[in-house]
């Protein structure tokens, strides 16, 4: 497909070079100037079958998990990673990758990678980036890591899941890979710079480090989130988050990070997501009903629980109280929130 083709408004696209330090970086801004809202909103129900969950779920691994407020959390390294590992969050997180996949168009990452022989998905998940790379690359040696061994058994012969902490010394990079990749680590990493340091020295010189991620704070281009119980739910959430030592805006800083850990050839590209089914462009109106459907399913609750009650001292009635507010008002047709996704992209020197 014709990358032109993606949005429906401008993009540009800019260059800048470092001379002593023989860098390219090139910024593709998908954003659009504002998202029009579809007036016609108040009858739209072709989009109310996108509000369902994408996938089962997978099953989990049968292990001494944390059990806490009605929600299931990892052991290994207990209390490194504040979001739930049950079924519930699990079938979240399969359509946040269904979301991703809409705002590529299908594409499972950016990279300019060909015939690549060792790739490692950093902090997997259920997995489901991991075996669908391993689909289309056949030849290739996927590992997908994370705290929790929450994936599948049944896989392509090509995937292999590990148990570990990414943000510790890795002791499975002594075979350089030559792709390495990881998306929405928005707060679950306290030291982006450090793993992504970890990134350049793990992959092959030529090769590629590709990161996605978020902005998690919402804006609004006519000011209708301001005052809402949703931008207090952000606030008070990712404000907790940020108090605990984690970053929760890394999209914003990934560029820099590639940068001084002595990345070239950086690509910064900017995505603007909808939240619900608002935005009278189709494309925008199908990533909003897919952002508000892997919010519906418990992530509101299972974003605030943990680091709420474990650092905050609220308690799981207060939590569920603030969660309920931010779902009354995603569920308002006045309000128009979008968040800002990027996906930044680059390579280590030959030399």
């Amino acid at each position: 497909m014709d990358r032109s083709s993606w949005s429906s408004t401008d993009n540009f696209s800019t260059v800048t070079e470092t001379a002593d330090r023989e860098q390219t970086t090139t910024t593709t801004n998908y954003a659009p100037a504002n998202v029009e809202v579809d007036l016609s909103y108040e009858n739209d129900t072709a989009y109310g079958d996108a509000l369902t969950w994408y996938s089962g779920s997978l099953t989990s691994s049968a292990l001494d998990y944390r059990h806490e407020n009605g929600r299931r959390y990892h052991k290994y390294r207990d209390g490194s990673y504040l979001l739930p590992n049950d079924d519930t969050e699990n079938d979240r997180l399969d359509m946040l990758h269904e979301l991703c996949l809409q705002v590529l168009h299908r594409r499972l990452h950016l990279a300019p990678i060909e015939n690549p022989r060792r790739v490692i998905d950093l902090a997997t998940g259920t997995g489901i980036w991991a075996i669908d790379f391993a689909d289309q690359y056949p030849d290739c040696e996927v590992i997908g890591c994370d705290l929790s061994p929450i994936q599948p058994t049944s896989v392509p012969p090509n995937v292999k899941f590990l148990v570990d902490d990414i943000e510790s010394e890795w002791a499975y990079d002594r075979h350089p890979f030559d792709y390495i990749h990881a998306r929405y680590l928005a707060g679950s990493i306290k030291d982006f710079a450090k793993l992504i340091a970890q990134c350049y020295r793990s992959v092959k010189p030529g090769g590629w480090v590709e990161f996605q991620d978020w902005d998690v704070y919402p804006t609004s281009e006519d000011g209708s989130l301001d005052g809402t119980g949703l931008r207090r739910y952000y606030d008070e959430v990712y404000g907790a988050f940020e108090e605990a030592g984690y970053e929760v805006r890394p999209g914003l800083k990934l560029e820099q990070w590639f940068r001084d850990a002595g990345f070239v050839n950086i690509h910064v590209e900017k995505f603007v997501i909808p939240y619900g089914v608002w935005p009278k462009d189709p494309h925008y109106k199908k990533l909003g009903a897919w952002a508000q459907a892997q919010a519906e399913s418990s992530g509101y609750e299972g974003i605030a629980l943990a680091v709420l009650t474990r650092y905050k001292k609220w308690t799981k009635e207060e939590v569920l109280v603030l969660a309920s507010q931010a779902r009354a008002d995603a569920r308002r047709r006045d309000i128009h929130m979008i968040f800002n996704f990027y996906v930044v992209y680059a390579q280590r020197p030959e030399n």
